[in-house]
């Protein structure tokens, strides 16, 4: 495909996605299936584009001076992809492929764009208005760096699964990637974010991927994990397992010890975690569906730990996720937040006295982070706020209360947060 045939169509995605309220990987697999001509960097190249716009909707918008899909995806190419102007209208001119010519005032928006300096902080950081009060809660004057951190492409970190083999194997498996070692955990490896016009190579093409050698978790999620401790020997319940990523990096961090049960209320998710613990070596994970009578009723007051990976509205995923920031909504907030209320209630019942329960989420709003744990501790008198981490490398990204927080501006990792609660003896 020529440039011109590629704009157009990532136009024609991201129309799709606004006016039919489409997530992208489903907006992006229509496309594809219907482009039976596009080849594999046709669609890398249009994925990229439609994934940098919806990044960073609002500043195109205010740069362009104009809100509609069309000058957000010319403004992509000129100030993301740093296309020469002359490239941007060729490609928009193309007579047999392409959307159509420049305007006047497209041409002049891409000449001289307006300041995004002198935009508000909801437009700099590229969050909806309505969560700009949310975000200066936890973030204050920097609520709009914050929030464009959040815009950026996220790299491809990777769990190196001690059941298997060592950091230093992984690495050198992993070579032809250039992966780094991005600090914070002995066990984490990076590989940079692709160039969002090109094909990237897959990792699980690798032949030790298939061996269980590692494992693709964002850094952030591998740090929740780790923030539950010391857990071998332990009886561990993870309560929200999903797909099973922290579950794994707990099993590895017990060393085939104690017992792991993983449970989640939608069985749906839970299908790949047994497969995937096969592959990684686990030997002590049971799988609790939730499509058993009682499933979880013999672990009652049994678990030294309970983690939960609770539901979220994953503000701290929009480097990866960009479409959701645009289809939250107050209303999805407080079923969020009322899940959460039920889940730290239900997680209680099974911690032995003495036994922990780690909270985490993969939202920055403190609606769901701190006001949850404020919430449960006053409605559960017996338990009591831990430090999260005492890692000399983590603590850094300590709140105030001993909780973590981290984020891409402030630790390269996706927006996650961390609250550690014991229960007495």
């Amino acid at each position: 495909m020529r440039d011109g045939g590629r704009l157009a169509a990532a136009i024609e995605v991201l129309t799709e996605i606004e006016t039919r309220h489409r997530p992208v990987r489903l907006a992006l697999k229509a496309w594809g299936d219907g482009a039976r001509y596009a080849g594999a960097k046709d669609r890398a190249w249009v994925s990229g584009l439609v994934l940098d716009v919806l990044r960073r909707k609002r500043s195109l918008a205010w740069r362009m001076g104009d809100e509609g899909l069309r000058p957000a995806a010319l403004g992509a190419l000129k100030f993301l992809w740093d296309w020469p102007l002359e490239r941007v209208a060729e490609a928009a001119a193309d007579e047999a492929h392409g959307p159509g010519p420049l305007s006047e005032a497209e041409q002049a928006a891409l000449t001289a764009p307006r300041d995004l300096a002198d935009a508000p902080p909801a437009v700099r950081g590229d969050y909806p208005d309505w969560l700009d009060a949310a975000m200066a809660r936890a973030f204050g004057e920097a609520r709009a760096e914050e929030g464009a951190a959040l815009a950026e492409r996220a790299p491809v970190d990777l769990r190196v699964n001690t059941l298997k083999t060592d950091p230093d194997r992984a690495l050198k498996a992993l070579e032809p990637f250039d992966p780094v070692r991005p600090g914070l955990l002995a066990t984490a490896l990076r590989i940079a974010a692709p160039d969002p016009a090109a094909r990237s190579g897959a990792v699980e093409a690798i032949p030790q991927f298939g061996k269980g050698w590692f494992e693709v978790q964002d850094l952030g999620s591998q740090v929740a994990a780790a923030a539950a401790g010391e857990v071998k020997g332990e009886q561990v319940l993870d309560l929200c397992a999903g797909g099973g990523g922290k579950t794994l990096a707990l099993a590895a961090a017990m060393a085939n010890t104690g017992q792991i049960y993983a449970y989640d209320s939608d069985a749906r998710r839970l299908t790949d975690t047994v497969r995937r613990g096969e592959r990684a070596g686990v030997r002590n994970l049971q799988v609790r569906t939730p499509l058993a009578k009682a499933p979880l009723t013999d672990l009652e007051g049994r678990m030294d730990l309970v983690f939960i990976d609770a539901p979220c509205t994953g503000t701290g995923s929009w480097r990866r996720h960009p479409d959701t920031k645009w289809r939250l909504t107050p209303e999805a907030l407080a079923r969020r937040q009322a899940e959460q209320d039920q889940v730290l209630a239900d997680a209680a019942r099974y911690l032995k006295p003495a036994g922990r329960l780690v909270y985490v989420t993969c939202s920055v709003l403190p609606e769901e982070d701190e006001d949850r744990v404020a919430a449960f501790l006053a409605a559960h008198p017996a338990f009591v706020r831990r430090p999260a981490t005492a890692d000399p490398a983590l603590t850094p990204f300590l709140t105030p209360d001993g909780d973590l927080r981290l984020t891409p501006r402030s630790a390269g990792t996706d927006g996650f947060y961390v609250a550690v609660l014991a229960k007495a003896r």
